[in-house]
């Protein structure tokens, strides 16, 4: 997994490398500029005949590091055949340490800079480019944009070309992802040595664009001498977890999966999860449901399998189902009804196997969420924003506002494996780092997506512990939403039993082609 650090944790990075390692901090500064430069030719070369050549460019610097990432960029850029401007927030003489060589170097070698750039002359400027680079505000901002400096932002988001932005698009707060009052909309973000946990908030997708992360040339492991504050999920850390199934195997030993789930009106949350688990691998699968909905479902199953709970004889009916499951998951479409009440708090309070516990079920235990502290077995929780919320007490804009740190007090709270769903999902356990998924797009925004995460989480839970499980089932859910947008070129129209259905081709991509997917 790819360490991502917080503000904090990039600036001991980088006292690190330059006091410990030796490393002179220009000397990085210079490796994130070349790195830029070779992610901005590669970009750029993919969108215009002539790339670089002939290009003009418009960097928009500040006075900070940034801006000298800016400088190093620029020289780069004029190397390589395109026609570069720096537009610095200031004079060079307010430039100081490595951004004020970084400078120098620029000039020296005849750069074009104009100093004292105004708004105005920003978007004059950028009039007449091929790309603007906003090299304006790095990861250090730490406070709301006002005055000048937030018309130097919005003029650069204002600009009619395609906006790469250098290690985060100004205005975004490197922690949370929050606009700190205006922000850069980015075409591309390059990030320097690691990313960073605000690059991946779901607010703040829409102004990162593409990702790239360019190295400075420190070894990914000295990362282990700052900690990181989250980890991101590649290919190959997916691929090591789910292993190759033994030639011998039977639908016994490839998993056992029953799922507490469905009620009348909501039957297809029931199938779709069950559809999930199947083509995740399950061998068995068994939809359990109150009799009524279970006589529908008969109707509807073919691979699964169906099984009464009896609500006058409860306890009796639940053991006997879920006697042979490795993994029960509870909650598709079950509803929030007595018997719904009853069932989720018989398996939170004697289940002793991995329990996910998802929608509806994720409600009921919020009204109650010390129901798991001191479970008898390990449990999974899958809840969306909202879910989130109410579990926790707050709304879903403050889970949004902060997903990580969301997902680690209910990780405390709870004592239980956190899903958290969304555009890039967050998965959270004790004692280990926040995972990241890199996965998934915008068609997955489709009703019953959610059901056929539930099912996948508990085939895979059935091999796995629960943090691989629910790491691995959000990889192969958004690998599997992406295989379907890049096959049919559509971001919308996914049908979420197609998610289940294109999990084959998922799961043999990442078992076939262990290599790290560009986030």
């Amino acid at each position: 997994m790819i360490p991502v650090l917080d503000r904090a944790r990039i600036r001991a990075l980088d006292r690190h490398a330059i006091e410990r390692c030796g490393v002179p901090g220009v000397v990085l500064m210079e490796n994130a500029g070349r790195g830029a430069a070779d992610a901005i030719e590669r970009w750029l070369g993919r969108r215009r005949p002539a790339g670089l050549r002939g290009a003009r460019v418009v960097i928009v610097a500040g006075r900070g590091n940034n801006g000298g990432d800016g400088c190093v960029v620029a020289r780069h850029l004029a190397l390589r055949g395109a026609r570069p401007t720096l537009l610095l927030a200031g004079a060079p003489g307010d430039l100081a340490g490595d951004a004020a060589l970084a400078c120098a170097a620029l000039v020296g070698t005849g750069g074009a800079l104009v100093p004292d750039v105004s708004p105005a002359a920003v978007t004059e400027a950028l009039a007449g480019a091929d790309l603007a680079v906003d090299a304006l505000f790095g990861t250090g901002l730490d406070r709301d944009l006002a005055g000048a400096s937030a018309a130097l932002v919005a003029a650069l988001d204002a600009a009619p070309v395609p906006v790469v932005a250098l290690d985060l698009p100004s205005g975004l707060d490197a922690d949370t992802g929050a606009t700190r009052g205006v922000a850069v909309r980015a075409a591309l973000t390059i990030t320097f040595a690691h990313p960073k946990p605000g690059l991946f908030a779901s607010a703040a997708l829409e102004r990162v664009g593409e990702l790239v992360v360019a190295d400075i040339g420190v070894p990914a492991t000295l990362a282990a001498a700052v900690g990181a504050a989250a980890e991101l999920v590649e290919a190959v850390d997916v691929a090591a977890l789910l292993g190759r199934r033994p030639a011998g195997a039977h639908k016994g030993q490839a998993g056992r999966v029953v799922l507490c789930a469905g009620a009348p009106g909501t039957l297809g949350a029931a199938l779709l999860a069950a559809r999930g688990a199947a083509r995740a691998g399950a061998g068995l699968v068994t939809i359990a449901a109150a009799p009524e909905a279970a006589a529908a479902l008969d109707r509807r199953v073919l691979e699964a399998m169906t099984a009464r709970l009896e609500p006058d004889d409860l306890e009796r009916s639940l053991a006997r189902v879920t006697a042979a499951a490795q993994v029960v998951a509870v909650g598709p479409g079950f509803g929030q009804g007595e018997l719904a009440a009853r069932v989720v708090a018989a398996l939170c309070r004697s289940h002793s196997g991995p329990l996910v516990l998802d929608a509806d079920a994720i409600t009921l235990l919020a009204r109650e969420p010390s129901a798991l502290v001191g479970a008898p077995g390990p449990r999974l929780l899958t809840p969306h924003p909202g879910e989130l919320g109410r579990l926790l007490r707050i709304g879903a804009a403050e889970v949004e506002a902060d997903r990580l740190g969301a997902v680690r007090r209910a990780v405390e709270r709870t004592g239980a494996t956190v899903l958290l769903k969304g555009p890039r999902t967050v998965v959270g356990a004790p004692g280990a780092l926040p995972a990241i998924n890199p996965t998934g797009c915008p068609a997955l925004a489709t009703g019953g997506a959610g059901d056929v995460l539930t099912g996948i989480a508990a085939a895979l839970a059935c091999h796995l512990p629960l943090r691989g499980a629910a790491v691995a089932a959000a990889y192969l859910h958004g690998l599997a939403a992406d295989r379907w947008a890049a096959r049919t070129g559509a971001d919308r129209g996914l049908l979420a039993h197609e998610v289940a259905d294109e999990l084959p081709g998922a799961l043999a991509a990442v078992a076939g082609d262990p290599r790290p997917v560009p986030v």
